[in-house]
This record gives structure tokens, sequence and C-alpha cells, in this order.
């Protein structure tokens, strides 16, 4: 083995793997030493360790001496090792320190399984700014959220899956994709609605694509004139949270007043004195802009106040309520970059190799927390984002689950193909998500689509971290639709993702239309022949439905619902798309501005929508076969 191999090899670098397709790859040694120039892998301090709950716990090679451990919530024990060296089983979940010796550790004892779902439920799949409310808005926020949960909680949903709620950039509307988040510990205020402390918005319009850029910069104006007008509770509310979330809060409070006021794609455009959130000369912005950065940490509240607000409309109809989304990574220009670099990827990007979902390969132009960082930090970084997620969800949804074992990092400025998968502590990582689940009582779904590793699903359905089967991607060896009677039990069943064709764009070809006006890669040689192949698939589709003759002109969504209902999936979740018939998906992967990603709107409040003839008549046919 050669000197780069080895060390890639022992900095979890993979440098051989397989393709979707199942064609062995390798990754050029160019690359290999170019991510491995970006990575320390120091050791920690403190040795992290992870266990499952009643179960006998491995301790560390050469962990000599007596062994006593003390648990989180006080008490202590001093369990003796069996023959082989192994603590006997401890049924105490959580995060304890165990000393061995002189030597310390963090034992982190996990539940066996997450929460288990409730039984054969459906839920609804909704983009939170797509959402119309009662009164018109340029864009969905908590109160359209409100009124959403209410409504598909009547017509019989259990859970609201919703697009993240990550903190972007205020400062900068530009930037309104919810995956490129500037930090996942804390919400979007774009989101936040001042009238649910007696300061409602004003009516604004409401057309069908968003402008973000003057709707937001509109939408931040009238959140600074409701935090003027906010009354003395609202005011004591907001200083109570804002002390609560302590030194985290105030640096990204810091960060939005800094923003607001040097511009830039990020903290690294910023004269060198800024760049620092310790420095003089951003303590001294802080006083003087102390208004500002109250202005901010408000807005957190109120945005907090709004998901808190949804999540009990939401629970009164609901057994699981909201299940909130997990992106994968966050922007390097970001608040958690400027206030904690050192917890993230520096230098490199995180991606997926070419795919299925993505044939020219991703480069998702994020980064994520770096696995070392996290070994050295005690995976603080991870829990704290988990419970930020889960503080007001019945469920969490974490995006490109495979990152928890292992990430396509790209060097900056490479293309997607021009990467490696760099191993993550996943043993750990699944533990802790199993931990922070069961505390707060919320299930797990795993998004597992695209390249995935022998077993890895497995470990997934082992840990009841629910996968994903998505109509159009369950075929068989020749490419044909496997029946929903014969998917996974232990995965959501879904007709499609907000990254997907919806079901009648697929049926139309609308996702055609979009690939071949793009010039992006097809396996046909024109449009005309992936139309023809479309019609073929159809076809094919008709028939695993249990139905005879040529498939109908419209798309058929009261049978494709039925069908994929049958899933022996517990849960069933149908995007808010394919209830109301609508050709445009809300996301077309690898797009930035050729597509209009994340600003579609529905037609109508929530309550209307679902009290059409032919909604509400899904709506009666998925509470039906799932609760019946």
């Amino acid at each position: 083995m050669t000197d780069l191999a080895a060390r890639a090899t022992a900095a979890g670098l993979v440098r051989d793997w397989e393709d979707a397709d199942g064609n062995a790859q390798r990754v050029p040694d160019d690359v290999l030493a170019a991510i491995l120039d970006r990575l320390d892998p120091t050791p920690p301090d403190t040795p992290f360790l992870s266990a499952d709950a009643g179960a006998a716990i491995d301790l560390p090679a050469g962990a000599t001496g007596a062994v006593e451990l003390h648990f989180e919530d006080g008490g202590r024990a001093s369990p003796k090792r069996d023959a082989g060296g192994r603590l006997p089983p401890i049924d105490r979940p959580g995060y304890h320190r165990l000393l061995v010796g002189e030597r310390a550790y963090t034992l982190a004892l996990a539940p066996r399984r997450c929460p288990e779902p409730p039984p054969r439920s459906w839920g609804a799949a909704v983009q939170i700014p797509a959402l119309q409310s009662r009164a018109p808005r340029a864009f969905g926020d908590a109160g359209a959220l409100v009124e959403a949960a209410e409504a598909f909680g009547r017509a019989g949903a259990q859970a609201l899956a919703i697009s993240p709620t990550h903190a972007l950039f205020p400062a900068d509307p530009t930037r309104f994709s919810p995956y490129a988040p500037s930090t996942r510990l804390f919400h979007n205020v774009l989101l936040a609605d001042p009238g649910l402390i007696g300061v409602p918005l004003p009516p604004a319009p409401a057309p069908a694509l968003i402008e973000w850029e003057s709707a937001a910069r509109e939408r931040l104006q009238q959140l600074r004139g409701a935090y003027d007008l906010a009354g003395e509770a609202a005011r004591s509310a907001a200083l109570a949270f804002r002390r609560q979330r302590g030194a985290a809060l105030e640096v990204h409070a810091r960060f939005d007043a800094l923003h607001a006021q040097l511009g830039g794609h990020g903290w690294q455009d910023w004269p060198s004195a800024y760049q620092d959130p310790s420095a003089d000369a951003v303590i001294r912005f802080a006083a003087e802009h102390a208004d500002d950065v109250a202005f901010y940490a408000f807005l957190q509240w109120l945005a907090d106040l709004g998901l808190a607000t949804a999540q009990r409309s939401a629970r009164e109809r609901m057994r699981v309520g909201l299940i909130a989304d997990l992106a994968v990574g966050m922007d390097g220009g970001g608040s958690h970059a400027w206030g904690a670099r050192d917890e993230l990827l520096t230098g490199l990007t995180v991606g997926a190799p070419p795919d299925p979902l993505g044939p020219d390969g991703q480069n998702w132009g994020i980064t994520a927390l770096d696995p070392f960082a996290l070994e050295r930090t005690g995976f603080r970084p991870f829990i704290e984002t988990l419970r930020a997620t889960l503080a007001h969800a019945g469920g969490i949804r974490i995006d490109h689950a495979l990152g928890l074992q292992r990430l396509w990092v790209i060097p900056a400025g490479e293309s997607a193909c021009r990467g490696a998968y760099l191993t993550m502590p996943g043993e750990h990582l699944r533990r802790i998500v199993a931990i922070e689940a069961h505390r707060a009582g919320a299930l797990v779904i795993a998004e597992d689509l695209g390249t995935v590793p022998p077993g890895f699903r497995d470990e997934l359905a082992r840990r009841c971290m629910l996968g994903m089967r998505v109509l159009p991607f369950e075929r068989d060896a020749d490419g044909g639709f496997t029946r929903p009677a014969d998917w996974d039990e232990m995965a959501v069943a879904m007709t499609g993702t907000h990254d997907t064709p919806t079901v009648a764009g697929w049926w139309k070809g609308r996702d055609i239309d979009w690939a071949w006006k793009l010039g992006r890669r097809s396996r046909h040689v024109s449009a005309v022949e992936d139309k023809a192949h479309r019609g073929e698939e159809r076809a094919a589709l008709w028939q695993a439905m249990g139905e005879t003759g040529a498939p109908p002109a419209q798309p058929p969504l009261d049978r494709v619902l039925a069908h994929v209902a049958t899933a022996p999936a517990p849960l069933a979740i149908v995007p808010v798309e394919d209830l109301l018939g609508e050709q445009e998906q809300p996301n077309l992967p690898g797009t930035v501005d050729e597509h209009p990603n994340w600003r579609r709107r529905l037609p109508a409040p929530t309550e209307q929508l679902l009290a059409q003839r032919d909604v509400a008549r899904r709506t009666d046919l998925l509470t039906a076969e799932r609760h019946g």
C-alpha cells in the first residue's frame, strides 16, 4: 500500500467504491491528496464511547484499572468486567461519565430502538413558504403552518412533514434554499408570525411564484415594526428565551446584525477585524448595535413560538404532528462556521456522486460537521443540532441519512464527480439519534435514497429508523414497478418527494420537458424518444396497479394514491402537490436559478384546498385505507 493510500485509509477515506449501477470506481490520487490536506484527525482528549442500553459494553483496548460510572442524572456504580473484559449490561439511556483507571470517557447509552411509529397512518408533506393563509401574504410562515396543521388534522392526517426551518440569511434574501442554512441550531426568522403576539402582518400580494428578494426585505421591515410594537409580556418571554439559549444565540444574533451591516456572501468577505466572533471589534459592534442584536434574538424567540404553536395545533388532532426536516449541513459562510468553524469541514463541500436522482452528481456547496471534530467535542454539536430540530416536532426526517455513515466530500472548486467518501462515526451518530429521539418521543425517518452501501438499510431498520420507499424508485431488476405490498415494513411509503416529479408531472412528462429544456444528460437521443419511453413506464405502472388496457391520458391520482397506501409501511406520506394534482415539483436537484426552486405557492389556503371535492375524496381514501 502506498503512503497516500495508507493515509487515506487511516483518515477514513474510501478509495474504492461501487456506484448506484454496481460499477467499481476508484478515487484519483490527486483527489485523495487534496482531501487529506483539508482534514485534521487529531485524537480527542476525552474519548467518546457508545453502546446499547441493556447490552454488554466493550471497553477500549488497553483500558485498565478500576471502573466507576457516573450517571448523568446522578448516582454512581462500580460495574465489574466479565471474563471477556466487557462491562455488564446497563439499562439507563443517556450520556454518562465512565472512569477506567485514570482515563475518563463519555459513555452514550442508547435505547436499542427509536420510538415506534403509530400503525397504519398517513400524513402530508408541505413546503412552509408555499403555504397560503387566510390573510394573503407573500409567502407562507408559522401562521400558515398552524392553519395547515389544523386543516390536515381534520382531514385525517396523523403527521405533517415540513421543509427545514433552519436559519437562513435574513440580510441576503437571494439565499432561500432551506437546505443551505446559515446554521441548523436556530430557525429561519422570516417564518416568524408576529400575529401570534397580537401584531398581525398586513395583507400582501400572493403571487404564484415567490419574489424572494423583495418579499423577504419587506417582511423583515414588518418584523422590525412588530418588534418595536411588542408588548411587555412578549419582550419578557423573548428575553428569557435569549438567556436560556445563552452564548450560541448571542453569536448567531450578532452574526445576523453584522451581516446586515457588512453584507458579503458570508463572514469570509468581512474585514478581518470582524471574522472572529470574540474579537474586540465584534464586541464593540454588539454594544453599539445592542438593539439590532436584540431584534434578531427576539425573532428567534418568535420563530420558535410559531413552531411550538403549530405543533400544539397538530397534536390536538394528530398522533405524530410535525415531522421536522434536518438538512445535511450548512453554508460555510454562515453563523455556525463563523462562531465555531473548528467544528466543520474546511475547504471541502459535500454532495453526492452520480446516481439516478442526479446523473451528473451533486455538489451542494455546503459544509458539514467534521467527524474528527465531533470526536474531539464529545459530539456536542450533533446533539445540539438534533435538540434544536426536535424541540417542537413529533418526528424528524434526516435528509441524506447516508451522511450518518459516510459523506461524499469534494475539494472546494471541484466538480461533484471529483470527490470521495469520508467515513463518519456512524455507530455513535445513530446511537445519539436514538437517545435524542427517545427523549423527544419522536419517530425517525432516515432518507436512504441513492447510492447506499450493503447492510446500511438493515442497520436503520434494526434501530427503527424508517427508510423511504418512493414510488418512482421502487423497481425490480428488470426496471418494472414493484407492488407496494412488497415494500419494506420499516419504511415510509411515499408517492414522491420535493426532489422528484409529482405524480401528475411524471404522468405528463413534465420532468422530461425540464430535462431537455436545461440540456441535461439523458439515456435517450431525443425528447420524443424520452417521452415514448415514459409512455412505456406509464403502461407498466398501470399494470402494476392491477389495471388492464391502455393507461388513461390524465393522471389517475386516486388510483396511484390508493396503490401506494396499500404498502405495509406504518406511515404513508403524500406531498400536498400530489393531493392537488399539481404538475410542477418544488425543487429540481442540480439547479439553482434555471428552475424556480422553493418559489412555488399553493393556489389557495390549505383549508380551502382540502375542502375541494376531488381533494377531499383523496384524503378520505387515504384515511379509509390507512386507518380502516
